[in-house]
């Protein structure tokens, strides 16, 4: 308990202990100004330079030391030079104001529909034709503009763009829900495709109930032609069994090729791939693929740009 009549001093800010993340953030308003004031030597000159009356930069280097409790500047003639301390933090302030700087430039080509970058997603299957093909028509008018091109899963690609690491995603089959908005762009007629010496290889069609005997190879859980495959399959009353599962469509080629299984996919682009035989369903089935977005989400113009670009394809 306190005595009455006690005299206790209250520490000078400058005497507390000092907190880095709060130092940070009391500091950071005035690091431009001291980093100014490193570049100019000059109290006068910086103030100029910062656009902002001399006393103004007095009073916040008198703060700065005040909070630190050392000084930041010292007089060297008729300028100032920076102490060690202050040439620390100008240093740091010169560091920070740099990749601020290559962030805003960033953020301003993004906005630019003519040097942004798009962050891009699409399924594997995917990655042969239709996203070099929506790339080159739309670079042909924005030269410019990068990609950056990610491939996957279909529920990983859907996860991306909802938690902004993608801008939009191709996908198959397109999402539901109020989160999201999609347009279709391309529709994939779909093949069972079985090794040369296989029983059925010289038909033109077949149904899928002939190949419920079958061991499939399929992509694995979560990929969008798992989906569709297995959402066929269902609606024929064929019990798939996947004896492989891959990330790669090739790799389900390759398999089948072995002849280790069969299985469905989009026709091969340039035609069959050696080792494999397509044929045509009865009745035909296709999937749908769309760019898709989430819902409510306002995208920089070159996001929107290409968006518009690949949904108003013929």
């Amino acid at each position: 308990m306190r005595e009455e009549g006690t005299i206790h001093a209250v520490p000078h800010e400058s005497e507390l202990p000092l907190d880095a993340a709060q130092l940070t953030a009391d500091l950071a308003p005035t690091l431009n100004l001291l980093r100014t004031v490193a570049a100019e030597g000059h109290l006068t000159r910086a103030a100029a330079r910062l656009g902002v009356p001399q006393p103004t930069v007095s009073r916040a280097l008198a703060r700065i030391a005040d909070r630190l409790g050392t000084d930041v500047v010292t007089k060297e003639g008729r300028g100032v030079r920076l102490t060690r301390t202050g040439a620390q933090l100008a240093a740091a302030a010169e560091h920070a104001y740099a990749e601020l700087a290559d962030r805003c430039r960033e953020v301003v080509e993004e906005l630019d529909p003519d040097r942004g970058r798009i962050s891009l997603g699409f399924q594997h299957t995917m990655g042969s034709a239709l996203v070099p093909e929506l790339i080159r028509g739309f670079r042909a008018g924005h030269p410019g503009v990068r990609f950056r091109l990610v491939q996957g899963a279909r529920d990983d690609m859907l996860a991306g763009a909802l938690d902004g690491r993608l801008d939009l995603c191709l996908v198959s089959p397109l999402p539901t829900g109020a989160e999201w908005e999609s347009v279709a762009v391309a529709r994939d007629e779909l093949v069972a495709v079985v090794p040369p010496a296989h029983p059925l290889a010289e038909r033109a069609e077949v149904r899928l109930a002939e190949l419920a005997a079958e061991e499939f190879a399929l992509m694995g859980p979560g990929y969008g032609l798992r989906h569709i495959v297995t959402e066929l399959a269902e609606a024929a009353d064929v019990p798939l069994r996947p004896s492989w599962e891959a990330e790669e469509v090739d790799t389900l080629r390759g398999l089948v090729a072995a002849g280790l299984g069969v299985t469905l996919l989009p026709r091969a682009v340039g035609g069959e791939v050696a080792g494999t035989v397509e044929i045509s369903l009865s009745p035909a089935a296709h999937r749908t693929v769309g760019m898709a977005w989430p819902a409510g989400r306002t995208p920089p113009p070159v996001v929107r740009a290409f968006r518009d670009h690949a949904t108003s394809r013929p």
